[in-house]
C-alpha cells in the first residue's frame, strides 16, 4: 500500500462529452466485452480473508465500540482543550474541566428531568393493564385474536414435544399450554440489570479513554507520521489525512450535537403544546435516538404514537402525535442533518445508507451510530491511498 502526494495530479481525467449508453456509442454484440483476467486464487483468498477480518470485527464488537467511541468524542472535545491552552491553561488541567464540565452538564439535565422518568416507570403497571385490557377483549365475546394465536402456537409447541412418541397424543385430553403461567419475571429483572451493569462499565471506560486521549493530545499522531518512514513526502500525505479525518470527525460530531439538540427541543415544544404527559423526557429519548439515522425518528415516531394511544385512547390524538414526531424528524433529519452530512462528507446517499445497513448488522444499535464515522475515515484514507481509488469512487459523490 503506497500513499499518494496530494500534489501529484490525477492519472486520468473524465471526459466532458463521456457516453454513457452503449446504443449511443454505435457498440453491439461481441463489441460489448471486457477483456478481463480473473485471477481465480487472489480472489478466493480475497474471500477468505474478508469473511475473516467481519468475523474477528464481530467478535470483537465489546472492545472496538467503546473503543471507537472514545475516540470519536475526543476528536469533537480537542478544540475545546485547545481553546483552554491558547489561555496558558495545562493541558491536564484543560482536560481534567472539559470532562468533568461535559459529566456535570449530563448529570443536571438528568436531574431536570428525572421526575419525569420516574412518572413513566411509575406507570408501567398501569400501562400494562391497559395493553393486556386491549389486547384481550373482543366485542362478541369470542376470542380475540391475540388468544387465538396463542392457542395456535400452544397446540403446535404440543404437538411438537410429543411428535417422538406417539403412545404420549393417544387418549390425552388437550390441557393447558406448556409452560403456562410460569412466567419467569426474575429472569427479566437480572437480564435487565446484568445489562444495566454492562452499559455503565463501558461507559466509564468510554469517560476514561476520552479523559487519557484529551490530555495525550497530539502524541499518537506524531507517532503515526514518525512511523511513516523517513521518506519527507509520505510524512506530508501522512500529515494530510490525519487532519482531513480530525476535521471530518470534528464536524460531524458537532452536526450530530446541534441536530439532536434541535430536534429534542422541537419535540419538547411540541409534544408539551400538544398535551402528552413527560414531554421532557420523550424528547430527550427522541434526540438520543436520532443518532441513529433513518431507523431512529421511526423508532420514536412509533413509541411516542403507542403513548399518545394509551393516555388518550383516541385515534385522532396517536395520528397527531405520530405525525408531529416524523413531521419534526423529517424536518431536521432530511432538510438539516442531510444537507450537512454531504457539506461535510461529500459522500453518496446511497453509500452511506447502505454502509448503515451494514453497520447495523454487524454491530446492531452500535453500528448504526459509528457507521457513518468509520465510513468517513474510510473515505478519507481512500482518497490519498494509492491502490484504494475504488473504494473513494465508490463512496464519493
Amino acid at each position: 500500500m503506497q500513499l499518494a502526494d496530494p500534489k501529484a495530479p490525477p492519472a486520468t481525467e473524465e471526459p466532458a462529452d463521456l457516453v454513457l449508453h452503449a446504443e449511443d456509442a454505435g457498440l453491439t454484440g461481441s463489441q460489448l466485452r471486457l477483456p478481463i483476467h480473473v485471477n481465480a486464487r487472489g480472489i478466493a483468498l480475497g474471500i477468505i480473508a474478508t469473511v475473516a477480518f467481519l468475523f474477528a470485527v464481530q467478535s470483537a464488537q465489546k472492545f472496538l465500540v467503546p473503543l471507537l467511541l472514545g475516540i470519536f468524542i475526543a476528536y469533537t472535545l480537542n478544540p475545546l482543550v485547545r481553546f483552554l491552552e491558547r489561555w496558558h491553561i495545562p493541558r491536564a488541567i484543560g482536560a481534567t474541566l472539559v470532562t468533568a464540565a461535559i459529566l456535570a452538564g449530563m448529570a443536571l439535565t438528568l436531574q431536570r428531568v428525572q421526575g419525569e422518568f420516574l412518572n413513566i416507570v411509575d406507570e408501567l403497571p398501569a400501562i400494562t393493564h391497559k395493553v393486556t385490557k386491549l389486547i384481550t377483549s373482543a366485542g362478541d365475546g369470542q376470542p380475540s385474536t391475540i388468544q387465538q394465536m396463542q392457542a395456535a402456537a400452544s397446540e403446535i409447541e404440543q404437538a411438537t414435544a410429543n411428535a417422538g412418541d406417539p403412545r404420549r397424543t393417544l387418549g390425552r385430553k388437550p390441557g393447558p399450554p406448556l409452560g403456562a403461567g410460569s412466567i419467569r419475571v426474575m429472569d427479566w429483572v437480572l437480564a435487565g440489570s446484568m445489562g444495566l451493569a454492562t452499559v455503565l462499565s463501558q461507559a466509564t471506560m468510554v469517560v476514561f479513554l476520552v479523559f487519557f486521549l484529551l490530555l495525550a493530545g497530539d502524541t499518537f499522531k506524531r507517532k503515526l507520521v514518525k512511523l511513516t518512514g523517513p521518506s519527507l513526502s509520505r510524512k506530508k500525505v501522512t500529515l494530510h489525512i490525519l487532519d482531513d479525518i480530525n476535521s471530518s470527525i470534528q464536524n460531524y460530531m458537532f452536526m450530530l450535537l446541534v441536530t439532536n439538540a434541535l430536534l429534542a427541543l422541537l419535540m419538547w415544544v411540541a409534544l408539551r403544546a400538544i398535551g402528552l404527559e413527560n414531554a421532557g423526557a420523550w424528547a430527550i429519548v427522541a434526540g438520543l435516538m436520532h443518532i441513529m439515522p433513518y431507523f431512529g425518528p421511526l423508532l420514536i415516531t412509533i413509541a411516542t404514537g403507542l403513548v399518545a394511544f394509551l393516555q388518550f385512547e383516541s385515534l385522532r390524538m396517536v395520528v397527531l402525535v405520530a405525525g408531529a414526531s416524523l413531521g419534526i424528524a423529517t424536518l431536521v433529519g432530511t432538510v438539516v442533518t442531510t444537507w450537512m452530512t454531504g457539506k461535510i462528507a461529500k459522500m453518496n446517499p446511497a453509500a452511506v445508507f447502505v454502509s448503515l445497513l451494514f453497520w447495523g448488522w454487524l454491530w446492531g444499535v452500535w453500528g448504526l451510530l459509528l457507521g457513518v464515522p468509520v465510513v468517513v475515515i474510510l473515505k478519507v484514507v481512500a482518497e490519498r491511498v494509492e491502490g484504494m481509488e475504488v473504494l473513494a469512487e465508490l463512496l464519493g459523490e
